[in-house]
């Protein structure tokens, strides 16, 4: 249904105005619809007064498809010109579902003063209602607006706390990072310093630590060709001579050297502090102004036996390469003492067993070779030792032995039974006597060392070896018709133990052509073997030999016996060899008078 009003005055617009109130009361509008409706057309009611003429409000109730009803009001000018071509002022309000309208009546509002009035308090009321539904809107907006304002100050001091955290897992992540890389350079210095120190230690030769030093240090931890070893008991000739070898050079050292030297504590020599724990800063080095040196003292359990100088790989150390640099230094000033202490015992060692291995007595019809060679590690001088010297009644006694140790101790205790041995042998006496007046004589003496060795006893009128052992390998006998056997007859405990023994002479047949090989375990033990394997090829070898071989060059045939069983040049015992050749010809007319060389092989 259409309700139409004819609109051109005020009041026309009052009453069209009061009229779509009253029906959108009727159709169930609420206030507030009610109201949106009315302040909106009552606007545009205003603008079509304003422009003047006459104007045309229709409200028309129609029905939506999908079920309901809706108010449509259209506002548009009473006559229409055909050029105007604006679109017409409507409204649409959706009617609640089972509104009921009264759709009776022509919309009519009466122009007396009541009507009016009714319709104005009509307006206040829902003017009202708008108003308290306002303010329970606003007042449901600042409850929201206060708890957003607090949900805002959470997320904004949430925002806070994960930046705080942020920042503060940051600064814990660069502090990993720097502690680990802290730790990968106290890593790598540790290892260096393990690394470098098992090599120096490695050596008993000082020259050569000496030479060690710039390899370890260069371009690491030192500017290449930097680094100089100053040792105070050198002199200088020694230097010049070593002029080409790294870590040493002639000539004038630097002042910070000196003070080093003379103050026992490390010094820094450059144009600005170094700032190293321990160390003390001088000025530059006027050798060498815009260098930087480090000289640090190589210090002994008394006073400074040298300075080691060098200078930073860049421009200056950081104070824990600094600590490195002086606990390297302190163990290479030990590494060298200990390799001039071994050195110089090495030398008073060396020179006694020269002094102790004479030379072989020439006996006819007999020949002898001797070879001795030190160990090629350690101390290299050791208790093996062999003899050989005539009795009074024209016997020859030859004996080989091992006293048990390396240096010094062991070689004044060989001294020690050597000159036993040649005292008792005055007295005569058979080998197996002489090993046990040797085992007293060692049981008292030294109580906590003991020794080996082999007698053998030659005589010109006897064509018999007569020989005795004492916990030494057995001696290897060559017959002339060139069979080979070890002389394994039970042996003797060894001299020196806490036991009363007394060792048995043993007896061979000993034909012209007949060769006895005395040796000591050096020459057939090795490592992971045993013994018994080493005095196989030991017989082999000495079965390989011509008689005419031994007969003509016992010296010769000594050195082509120990070349196969020496194969490898490093070897950790001592090795003594010594051959005893009856000729061929009981006269042996070809015998050398005088000794026989001794074939000493240091």
């Amino acid at each position: 249904m259409i309700r139409t009003w004819h609109i051109s005055t005020v009041t026309d617009a009052a009453r069209a105005r009061i009229a779509t109130a009253r029906l959108a009361t009727a159709h169930g509008v609420t206030a507030v619809e009610r109201t949106r409706l009315v302040s909106a057309l009552t606007a545009q009611l205003r603008q079509c007064l304003t422009k003047g003429g006459s104007w045309l409000l229709s409200v028309e109730t129609a029905a939506v498809p999908a079920g309901g009803a809706r108010l449509d009001v259209e506002v548009a000018p009473e006559k229409r010109p055909a050029d105007d071509r604006r679109s017409p002022w409507r409204a649409t309000v959706v009617l609640p579902d089972g509104a009921a309208g009264d759709d009776d009546g022509d919309g009519h509002v009466a122009d007396d003063p009541a009507s009016l009035a009714e319709a104005l308090f009509g307006a206040d009321e829902d003017a009202a209602l708008v108003l308290d539904r306002l303010d329970e809107q606003e007042r449901l907006v600042a409850f929201h607006r206060e708890e957003l304002h607090q949900t805002n100050q959470g997320v904004l001091a949430l925002h806070g706390e994960l930046d705080a955290a942020g920042r503060a897992q940051r600064e814990l992540f660069d502090a990993e990072q720097r502690a680990r890389k802290e730790a990968e350079n106290a890593r790598g210095r540790l290892t260096f310093l393990a690394d470098a120190s098992a090599a120096l230690t490695a050596s008993l030769d000082h020259d050569e630590i000496v030479r060690l030093l710039p390899t370890l240090l260069e371009p690491r931890y030192a500017r290449s060709g930097s680094v100089d070893v100053w040792l105070f008991d050198e002199p200088a000739d020694h230097h010049a001579n070593h002029s080409a070898d790294a870590g040493r050079h002639s000539g004038p050292r630097p002042a910070a050297a000196v003070l080093a030297a003379r103050r026992g504590r490390p010094q820094y020599a450059a144009d600005h502090p170094g700032g190293l724990p321990g160390v003390d800063d001088q000025p530059p080095s006027a050798l060498d102004p815009t260098r930087p040196l480090l000289c640090i003292p190589l210090m002994t359990r008394r006073a400074p036996s040298g300075v080691l100088t060098m200078s930073p790989p860049d421009e200056h150390w950081d104070a824990d390469d600094a600590v490195m640099l002086i606990e390297l230094t302190r163990r290479a000033s030990i590494a060298i003492e200990n390799a001039k202490r071994f050195e110089h015992n090495r030398d008073i060692a060396e020179t006694l067993q020269r002094a102790l291995l004479t030379d072989l007595p020439a006996t006819p019809g007999l020949r002898l070779a001797a070879r001795y060679l030190p160990a090629t590690r350690g101390m290299n001088v050791g208790g093996d030792w062999y003899d050989a010297f005539r009795q009074p009644d024209g016997g020859l006694i030859t004996v080989i032995g091992d006293v048990t140790g390396h240096g010094l101790r062991a070689a004044v205790m060989m001294s020690q039974l050597r000159t036993a041995l040649r005292a008792y042998a005055v007295d005569g006496g058979s080998p197996g006597e002489l090993l046990t007046r040797l085992h007293t004589f060692l049981h008292h003496l030294q109580p906590d060392l003991y020794a080996t060795a082999v007698i053998a006893r030659f005589h010109p009128d006897d064509p018999t070896l007569t020989w005795a052992a004492a916990g030494h390998p057995p001696p290897v006998l060559r017959t002339p018709d060139g069979r080979v056997r070890a002389l394994d007859a039970k042996p003797g405990a060894m001299l020196g133990i806490p036991l009363r023994q007394r060792l048995k002479d043993h007896t061979v047949p000993l034909p012209p052509g007949s060769t006895l090989a005395l040796y000591t375990d050096g020459l057939v033990e090795r490592r992971a073997q045993g013994i018994d394997p080493g005095i196989h090829r030991l017989s082999s070898a000495l079965a390989e030999f011509g008689p005419e071989e031994l007969d003509g060059d016992l010296e010769g045939s000594a050195d082509r016996l120990l070349r196969p069983l020496l194969r490898d040049s490093e070897h950790d015992d001592d090795v003594c060899l010594l051959l005893c050749h009856v000729h061929s010809s009981a006269a042996d007319p070809a015998e050398p008078p005088g000794p026989l060389s001794s074939g000493l092989r240091l």
